[in-house]
């Protein structure tokens, strides 16, 4: 998914930088408010294009990473079955074991 949301962004910013550069390159020459709609268009861009590149889908865990994207401490197996995500607070453990669908250990 990684990959998609790369692409995704790239070719926004792609669109973008066509955009103004073909604005001012020779649209301006025949209609200068198309000229300036184009460029009105080419800022919105890239703040969308953020958006796209950072979003989480469904398959990213982030809520079970302690502190950021860390890898959890060897043998805690409690969330992700390979190991990771407990808090170390029993109470946001247990929250977060309910979550998941798991009985407290």
């Amino acid at each position: 998914m990684y990959r998609r949301r790369r692409r995704a962004y790239f070719v926004l910013m792609g669109v973008c930088l066509v955009l103004f550069v073909s604005a001012w390159a020779f649209v301006r020459l025949w209609s200068m408010p198309a000229a300036i709609a184009m460029c009105v268009v080419a800022m919105v861009i890239p703040p969308v294009a953020a958006m796209v590149g950072n979003r989480k889908g469904p398959e990213d865990r982030w809520w079970d990473e302690p502190g950021g994207r860390q890898e959890p401490p060897p043998g805690d197996t409690r969330r992700t079955g390979r190991g990771g995500g407990a808090t170390g607070d029993p109470e946001s453990d247990a929250w977060w074991d309910e979550l998941d669908g798991r009985k407290r250990r």
